[in-house]
């Protein structure tokens, strides 16, 4: 694990009320259902203010002037109150409820489809963890502040706007008295505010690290128990929650302390209404009654000030969840259609690399003045050391990248003149480490052509020799892969993949080191089904095994961003150059393991299988 850095903001700046009237706009669709659910709440804060007055009735009209008449009469207002104020309860909730999921949806569906569009440098530097924080939590809390919060909000505001009226109402001079205590309300608001505001954005900036942390040490779970790293990853873990708890635990003071404030500011205002109402009550100017009333329009006030307050708090944890989420819906993809791009039926036609150069950093360069002409319908297979540019070729072709210089065409036209939907979409990819999807055999060799047949699907799994070990499976196609495909072999995912690469009949075929993780035999299929989307392909072939690309019609070694060997098989051979030392080296190699009577593998298994799909009770381990 290491503390990566993302490129994103740190965040650190003023409250932005843009980031807060940005969240608001999300419930813009929904204005009615908001309007709706804001005059509830509204008449709901107005009957308690009423009831309160109601209270004030039945001590002076009731109870103390023994009017049992006039007491049952307000009594029946009261009942009748009471069920109103039921039915708009339900109401906000209910609409406070549905709206939450629907701005939820709407959030997370906005980011999902933006990040489709998103180029692949952006997924290369950019945490998983990270984007899944943004997806999950950080919309949750968005739709509670344009939901629950706004209502608590609401529901406050109104309540001190009922009460101040309803004191006025009752003795005005007092209510001057509880005026006193709002700029100090403010100041102390104010400056809470500020802190709070750092220390959760400080939380959530922590919290994006150990949600990576969680994704990388889940997904790497096997390197971490065989290098017995758990001890090592725990302590790295440890000092991440550990600083969160640090932030949120300074949040959650901060928050606590404003509480008591707030009720001291309410004592003092309770304790000079006393001693001021009972003056008046002996001049004569206030009744038992008023005061009763008058005090818990206070507490009926001040109550909503601590909630705003416990409000507020998460108001900050939503605002600072939203500058990270609005970060990245904002982010822009470096791969882009040129206005006017277009489209076209086929990418079937010579590909052409003209002086392209190429680099993820720009002090590292990965192709420097690269050229290379490739016929429609050829084979070229891409052979060399890591690192030397091999799957960058391939990547430019599929135009997950554009060149930094120089230019790639498609039969003979500058491909960013045509959409990426054109190109891509005409591609057939099979990887070294291929990724199936959550859901049956079936629907992941589908995903290469939603439109294909059940009998097109069983035709492709036939030409990619994927047919015989999936009916050997207890549902056949119907069989569940598991997520990421962990249920299946490697060499059945790559046989999966292949069907599905066959399926979408690309006009440019990929394979990615595709075989350098399978036995022999399965080598062989995958080969197989290789040759029956090459027919109608122009294909590129990075090979780890060179007895896979020996029929391809050109073999380029690629090493430092160029081609130092280009040819067939046969000539390279001949020219007993880089390549003949590498086909020389893995042949002697394949010799030995074949007939050293030590090696772990027997009859030239190589140590694999000799059956390329596994037995269904093997597919889980």
């Amino acid at each position: 694990m290491s503390d990566f850095h993302y490129e994103e903001e740190d965040f650190q700046g003023k409250f932005d009320g843009g980031t807060f009237v940005r969240i608001l706009q999300q419930v813009k669709p929904y204005w009615r259902r908001v309007l709706f659910f804001v005059i509830a709440v509204g008449i709901v804060s107005l009957l308690d203010g009423v009831f309160t007055y109601l209270n004030k009735l039945i001590i002076d009209e009731g109870i103390l002037a023994n009017n049992q008449a006039r007491l049952l009469e307000i009594m029946g207002y009261y009942g009748a109150l009471i069920l109103v104020q039921a039915v708009m309860v339900f109401a906000f909730i209910y609409l406070c409820g549905i709206l939450g999921q629907r701005v939820m949806y709407d959030l997370r569906k906005k980011v999902f489809n933006h990040l489709q569009s998103l180029s692949f440098s952006y997924f290369d530097r950019t945490p998983v963890g990270w984007i899944m924080s943004r997806v999950t939590s950080d919309t949750e809390r968005m739709a509670e502040l344009v939901t629950w919060n706004l209502l608590d909000i609401a529901w406050s505001v109104i309540n001190i706007g009922v009460a101040l009226f309803f004191m006025a109402t009752i003795h005005w001079q007092l209510t001057l008295i509880v005026l006193v205590l709002i700029p100090v309300l403010f100041v102390v608001a104010v400056w809470f505010k500020t802190k709070i505001l750092v220390e959760f954005r400080q939380v959530r900036k922590l919290n994006s690290k150990i949600t990576g942390t969680y994704n990388e040490n889940i997904t790497g779970v096997r390197v971490v128990k065989a290098l017995n790293r758990e001890k090592e990853n725990l302590k790295e873990f440890d000092g991440l929650t550990s600083s969160m708890y640090r932030s949120a635990y300074r949040a959650a003071w901060l928050s606590a302390l404003f509480l008591p404030v707030v009720q001291l500011l309410t004592a003092l205002a309770v304790g000079a209404v006393v001693w001021y109402g009972g003056l008046q009550i002996e001049l004569g100017g206030l009744s038992i009654g008023s005061i009763q009333a008058f005090i818990a329009y206070i507490t009926f006030m001040m109550w909503p000030v601590q909630e705003m307050a416990r409000v507020y708090a998460e108001m900050q944890q939503a605002i600072a969840s939203a500058e990270r989420f609005f970060s990245l819906l904002d982010s822009k993809p470096d791969v882009v259609d040129k206005p006017g791009a277009i489209s076209a039926p086929s990418m079937r036609g010579d590909i052409e690399f003209e002086n392209v150069t190429f680099y993820y950093q720009p002090e590292k360069p990965v192709l420097t003045n690269f050229s290379l002409k490739v016929k429609a319908g050829e084979t070229i297979a891409l052979v060399g050391p890591t690192g030397g540019g091999k799957s960058t070729i391939v990547n430019l072709v599929s135009r997950f990248y554009e060149p930094k210089e120089g230019v790639i065409r498609i039969n003979g036209r500058d491909y960013t003149e045509y959409t990426m939907s054109a190109i891509q979409s005409r591609l057939g990819v099979v990887l070294q480490t291929p990724h199936l999807f959550s859901g049956t055999v079936r629907e992941n060799i589908r995903y290469g052509r939603l439109d294909a047949t059940d009998a097109e699907i069983e035709e492709a799994a036939k030409l990619a020799g994927a047919h015989d070990f999936i009916l050997a499976l207890e549902k056949g196609y119907d069989e569940a892969v598991g997520e990421g495909g962990v249920l299946l072999s490697v060499g059945q995912k790559q046989l999966v993949s292949l069907a599905r690469a066959i399926l979408a009949q690309p006009d440019i075929f990929i394979m990615d080191e595709a075989t350098s993780s399978v036995d022999t035999l399965t080598e062989a299929l995958i080969q197989q089904g290789m040759e029956n989307v090459m027919k109608n392909s122009t294909s590129f072939v990075i090979a780890h095994r060179l007895s896979t690309i020996r029929r391809a019609d050109r073999i380029l070694v690629i090493e430092n961003g160029g081609i130092s060997e280009m040819g067939s098989h046969a000539e390279l051979m001949r020219h007993k150059g880089h390549y003949y030392n590498l086909y020389m080296t893995q042949f002697r190699h394949d010799l030995e393991a074949k007939y050293d009577p030590f090696a772990n593998g027997k009859n030239g298994t190589n140590g694999h299988s000799s059956n390329g799909a596994k037995k269904p009770e093997e597919q889980v381990a």
